[in-house]
C-alpha cells in the first residue's frame, strides 16, 4: 500500500488534514436523519444516491426514496410500490431513471424512473403456493456495473450474473461458496468475493477464475483501489469471542496482506471512498475511517448493526442498517442533495451532442488560427465544422485512420495518421506529403509555421518539417508517443508509456519521468512552469518549474486528452464519458451526455470545448451556461 506510482492510492492515503475540524471525516459526529424510522424489524441493507435523489431499500421489500431539487424544494421520503416482498441487498445505476437493484430469491428489479418492474427471480410455484426451487431464485447479495451499462449480481452457491445492457445471463463462476460483494474496477476487470475467503477475478476473455487468499474471511465488501488492488472487509466467527471478529484484507500484485490485525474489531459489513479515505461500517454500530494507513473509529448514536455506506456526489455519506437506522455526518444533508441536482443541472446543461456525418471513431479534434475547428477518424474520415454543421471533407486516400491534424495560412492543412503517412490538403484534394515506408501510426502533430512542424507517434517516432522535407529524428526510446506540446519552437515536451517525457530544448531531446508509472496521453501547459499531463486510471501530474507532483483527480477512467480554457482552468476527457475541469486547483468530473470514449478535446477561441471519440461521437461545451 506504499507505492508511488499509483495515483488512485495516493488519494486514498494522502496527509490527512484539518484533524481539529469537527466537520473532519475523522471527527464528524454521526447521527440518525430524523426524516427516516424503522421497527424491530427493519432492516435497511442498502442504497443508491446521484443528482438529488436517494433510493433506500431493506427487508420485505421496503424502498425509500428522497427528490430534493437545485432549489431545495423537496416532498420528503416517500414509500415507493415494489413488485415484490423480498429483502433487496444491493442498488447500482447510471442514473435515477436507470436503476437495477437485486436481492432474496434471485430478485432482480429495475427501475426507468416511473415504476420498479420485476426482471427476474422470486418465481413462485402457484400449486404449493411458495418459491420454487430453481437457479433463478437463488438469493443474490451485491450488484455492479460500468458507465457503459455492464453489470454483474453475485450471491450464493457461486452464482454470478452478468447484464450486457439488454438482458440477464449466468456466467460459471467455478465455485460453490456463497459471494457477498462484487467490484467493477477503472480497466474493466471484475473481482467477486465471498465466504471462506473467496476471491474470484474475471478476466478479459469473460472466464472467472480463482485467487488464491490464504486467510478464511468471510467477504462482506470488496473496494477497488486500483486495476490491481482491493480493499476486501468481512469477519470471522471465534467460538472464544462467542461471535465474529471483523478482518481487514488489503490484496495488490497478487498478494494478500491483514491490515490492523491487532485491533479488535466487530464483523465489518462494507466500505467506500470518503473525503480522501475509506469509510467502513460495521456490527453494533461500529464505524471506522481509514486514511494514512491508519484507522480511526468514529462517534455515532446507533448501536445497531451497520450495513451499507451510500455515497453522495458531494463527498457527503449516509449510513444504514437494522432496525431502520439511517445515518449522516452532515447538518446539511438536504442541503447536500440540492448541491448535487444543482451540480448534475448545471453540467448537463454545459454539455450536448452534436450531429456526426457518419460513425466512424474519430481519434482528433482541432481548431486551426482563423477559427475553423477539424475532426479526424478511422476510414479516412476529416470533418470541418461549418456554423453548427459537421460536414464531410474527400476521405484520406486509401481510407487511413487519422490521428493528427494542423495546418496554417500558406502550408494547407496536414494530416496523420497510419502507415507513417502525412497528407496535405490544399482546399479540393489530399495529396501524400510524406511517406515513412514503416508501419508506424503518427499520433500527434505541432507547428511553429510552415518551415517548422513536428509529428510523433509508435516506437518513439519524431519528425520534422523544415518547409522543403520530412525528416526522422532519434528521439532515444522505443516507447509509444502520444501528445505533443509546445511552449515555442525551442521549447516542446511530447508524452508517452510509463511516465515518459521528452523535452526539446532548441538542440536535442532529453527523457524524463513525471513522477508516474503510467501512461500518458495528453500535454497541455499555460507556461513553462506550469505544465500538466493526464493519462492512465485518471492519472494527472503537474509541473511547477522545478518537479513534477501527482495530483489526485478521484477519476477511475484513463484521461486521453487535456487542453486549457481562456479562464485559466483545463479540461480533460476520456473513457467512458468522462471529463473532468481543473477548477481552483482541484479536478472536478463533469456529466456528459454519453458513455462511450472520448479521444480528444479542444478549446476553441470563444471557449467552446470540443471533444471527439467512439462511434464518431462529438460533444460540445458551450462557452456558457449555468
Amino acid at each position: 500500500m506504499s507505492s508511488t506510482a499509483d495515483l488512485s492510492r495516493r488519494s486514498f492515503f494522502g496527509r490527512l488534514a484539518g484533524r481539529l475540524d469537527p466537520s473532519a471525516p475523522d471527527t464528524a459526529h454521526w447521527h440518525q436523519v430524523p426524516e427516516v424510522s424503522g421497527g424491530d424489524g427493519d432492516v435497511f441493507w442498502t442504497g443508491w444516491s446521484g443528482q438529488g435523489e436517494v433510493f433506500l431499500a431493506g427487508d420485505n421489500g421496503r424502498m425509500v426514496h428522497l427528490s430534493v431539487r437545485a432549489d431545495h424544494a423537496s416532498e420528503g421520503w416517500t414509500t415507493m410500490e415494489l413488485p415484490v416482498a423480498t429483502p433487496i441487498h444491493g442498488i447500482w445505476g447510471r442514473s435515477p431513471e436507470d436503476l437495477h437493484a437485486v436481492g432474496w430469491m434471485g430478485s432482480i428489479l429495475h427501475y426507468d424512473g416511473q415504476s420498479w418492474s420485476r426482471v427476474q427471480g422470486a418465481v413462485i410455484d402457484h400449486e404449493r403456493q411458495q418459491y420454487q426451487a430453481s437457479p433463478d431464485n437463488t438469493p443474490l447479495f451485491a450488484i455492479d456495473g460500468q458507465d457503459n451499462g455492464e453489470a454483474w449480481a453475485v450471491g450464493d452457491e457461486g452464482r454470478i450474473l452478468h447484464f450486457d445492457g439488454l438482458q440477464w445471463r449466468p456466467e460459471s463462476s467455478g465455485v460453490f461458496d456463497n459471494l457477498r460483494a462484487v467490484a467493477c474496477t477503472n480497466d474493466g476487470t471484475v473481482y467477486a468475493a465471498g465466504l471462506g475467503g473467496c476471491v474470484l477475478q474475471r478476466t478479459a476473455e469473460g472466464q472467472w477464475q480463482s485467487v488464491d487468499c490464504p486467510h478464511q474471511c468471510g467477504f462482506q465488501a470488496a473496494l477497488p483501489l486500483a486495476a490491481d488492488e482491493l480493499l476486501l472487509a468481512g469477519g470471522r466467527y471465534f467460538v472464544g469471542k462467542g461471535g465474529f471478529r471483523g478482518e481487514l484484507v488489503h490484496y495488490a500484485n497478487g498478494q494478500f496482506r491483514v491490515l490492523h490485525a491487532d485491533l479488535d474489531m466487530p464483523r465489518l459489513r462494507a466500505l467506500k471512498h470518503y473525503k480522501g479515505g475509506v469509510l467502513i461500517v460495521a456490527d453494533h454500530g461500529h464505524l471506522y475511517y481509514l486514511k494514512d494507513s491508519k484507522i480511526t473509529r468514529l462517534a455515532c448514536d446507533s448501536q445497531h448493526d451497520l450495513m451499507d455506506v451510500i455515497t453522495l456526489p458531494s463527498d457527503e455519506a449516509i449510513i444504514v442498517g437494522d432496525f431502520g437506522t439511517v445515518m449522516t455526518a452532515t447538518s446539511g444533508f438536504v442541503r447536500a442533495l440540492a448541491e448535487d441536482a444543482r451540480s448534475h443541472n448545471a453540467n448537463a446543461s454545459r454539455w450536448q451532442i452534436m450531429s456526426s456525418p457518419n460513425q466512424h471513431q474519430l481519434w482528433c479534434v482541432w481548431q486551426d488560427s482563423q477559427g475553423t475547428t477539424w475532426a479526424g477518424g478511422e476510414a479516412g474520415t476529416v470533418l470541418r465544422l461549418g456554423g453548427n454543421r459537421w460536414q464531410a471533407l474527400p476521405t484520406i486516400p486509401n481510407g487511413l485512420a487519422v490521428h493528427c491534424l494542423w495546418g496554417c495560412d500558406g502550408a494547407g492543412l496536414f494530416a496523420g495518421g497510419q502507415q507513417g503517412r502525412i497528407y496535405r490538403f490544399d482546399g479540393q484534394s489530399w495529396q501524400l506529403h510524406f511517406d515513412l515506408h514503416l508501419d508506424l501510426t503518427i499520433l500527434a502533430m505541432w507547428g511553429a509555421s510552415p518551415e517548422c512542424i513536428y509529428a510523433v507517434g509508435d516506437e518513439g517516432l519524431i519528425l520534422h518539417f523544415d518547409g522543403l522535407r520530412w525528416q526522422r529524428v532519434t528521439s532515444g526510446t522505443q516507447s509509444a508517443l502520444y501528445d505533443i506540446w509546445a511552449y515555442d519552437a525551442e521549447h516542446l515536451l511530447v508524452v508517452g508509456d510509463f511516465g515518459l517525457v521528452l523535452r526539446y530544448n532548441g538542440k536535442d531531446w532529453k527523457s524524463f519521468n513525471a513522477n508516474s508509472e503510467q501512461f500518458l496521453y495528453g500535454v497541455w501547459g499555460h507556461a513553462l512552469d506550469d505544465i500538466w499531463v493526464v493519462g492512465l486510471s485518471g492519472t494527472a501530474t503537474h509541473f511547477d518549474g522545478s518537479r513534477w507532483a501527482a495530483v489526485p483527480t478521484r477519476l477511475r477512467d484513463d484521461l486521453m486528452a487535456i487542453d486549457g480554457l481562456p479562464n485559466g482552468e483545463l479540461i480533460a476527457v476520456g473513457t467512458r464519458g468522462c471529463a473532468a475541469i481543473l477548477r481552483d486547483g482541484q479536478w472536478q468530473a463533469e456529466i456528459t451526455p454519453v458513455p462511450v470514449g472520448l479521444r480528444d478535446v479542444c478549446v476553441g477561441r470563444d471557449g467552446a470545448v470540443y471533444a471527439v471519440g467512439d462511434q464518431g461521437t462529438i460533444v460540445l461545451r458551450s462557452s456558457t451556461g449555468a
